[in-house]
């Protein structure tokens, strides 16, 4: 309840910006490794931002198959944007923080802020100019925001929704005014802006280098280090489709859900519980309640057992409608996705207990 409160307090969805004063330079950086059939709304969103962004590098990791070629495309419509290519992977690093790092290294050196945009997103006309007024607004040197999902079918509308809610219930909400201790920060690098001069003293991506929720590490790191880092609701600027189907939402993302890479082992295993107690567990207890096939307890036990449940299905219930508007359009079985809980429980404990050894088609051998 502590977590949720600071619902109350949220700032609203930033809201689109056409003019920024006063101006600033922006250099964009989006990692790609075979985003043929996805990145072109990533790039066609790009082309619509304004004089602030003074150039777009897309750092591809040797692409098989037509990534580069769209680009080249796009690079004669707007000569901001330009290719170039992440050297051969170092011992030590994972692929995308890598490729952030390789853009970060050969980016304009007067350009004021860096913003990471992964090749899945959709971002709308404004996105910059508005991201980089709020950090400005809000003395921030990080600032990320967390998009509009875009779903397809009813599986994905039923399951994605329970896996979002393990991050709610450990987290919060964006946007909320009261700052979390460093290593409870959230962060989203599917649009993450960084200031420069921070991140030259920082050695670029340097410290998320071996997390498969680099993210998430590096906002931890740099809160950890007295920089400001902030986390705000960008729904109405950016949209994001991530996966194709359930079962890859399942695969994909289930495995950085815990993340591990960004939390100590107690922190994780204690995450862990709690998620098992307020979100894995009422729904099974529930049908329990209802066909009286409860462990012996007395008829006191068994009511307060019944109103302490009752109470964390409302609150999962009430959750729903607040984050209808992270999706740009939802199924009817998104109204049942609390019956997905003890599965998306059940995906973090699974995580907290593997160790990822690859990642979009790359094996990691020394991890």
């Amino acid at each position: 309840m502590a977590r949720l409160a600071g619902g109350r307090t949220r700032r609203p969805p930033l809201e689109s910006l056409k003019k920024l004063e006063p101006p600033t330079q922006v250099s964009v950086i989006v990692p790609t490794l075979n985003e043929e059939v996805r990145i072109s709304p990533c790039l066609e969103g790009l082309h619509a931002q304004g004089p602030e962004v003074v150039e777009i590098l897309i750092v591809d990791s040797r692409s098989k198959d037509g990534t580069v070629a769209k680009v080249e495309m796009m690079a004669k419509r707007d000569p901001r944007f330009r290719v170039v290519y992440d050297d051969p992977l170092p011992a030590g690093w994972v692929g995308r923080p890598w490729a952030l790092q390789c853009g970060f290294l050969q980016s304009r050196s007067d350009s004021e802020w860096i913003l990471a945009v992964d090749a899945d997103t959709v971002p709308q006309p404004g996105l910059v100019a508005a991201v980089v007024q709020a950090a400005r607004c809000g003395s921030y040197e990080a600032l990320s925001l967390s998009p509009q999902f875009i779903l397809r079918g009813i599986a994905e509308s039923w399951l994605q929704p329970a896996l979002l809610m393990t991050l709610i219930y450990r987290f919060g909400p964006t946007g909320v005014q009261a700052e979390p201790a460093p290593e409870r920060v959230m962060a989203n690098g599917q649009c993450s802006l960084l200031n420069r001069a921070m991140m030259v003293k920082m050695e670029g991506y340097t410290c998320a280098r071996r997390s498969f929720c680099d993210d998430v590490t590096l906002a931890r790191s740099l809160a950890s280090r007295g920089v400001r880092v902030g986390f705000q609701d960008g729904a109405k600027l950016i949209k994001v489709r991530m996966y194709d189907s359930a079962l890859e939402t399942w695969n994909e993302w289930g495995r950085s859900l815990d993340l591990k890479d960004a939390s100590t082992p107690s922190l994780q295993w204690i995450d862990v519980a709690f998620l098992g107690l307020v979100q894995g567990l009422p729904i099974p207890i529930l049908i329990a309640l209802i066909f009286g096939v409860l462990p012996s307890l007395s008829g006191a036990e068994t009511m307060a057992l019944a109103w302490i449940n009752n109470f964390l299905l409302a609150i999962r219930l009430l959750l729903l409608f607040g984050v209808r508007s992270s999706y740009d359009a939802v199924q009817w079985t998104f109204w049942l996705s609390p019956l997905a809980d003890p599965l998306a429980a059940l995906r973090i404990l699974l995580s907290t207990l593997s160790v990822p050894k690859s990642w979009r088609g790359r094996i990691y051998t020394d991890f």
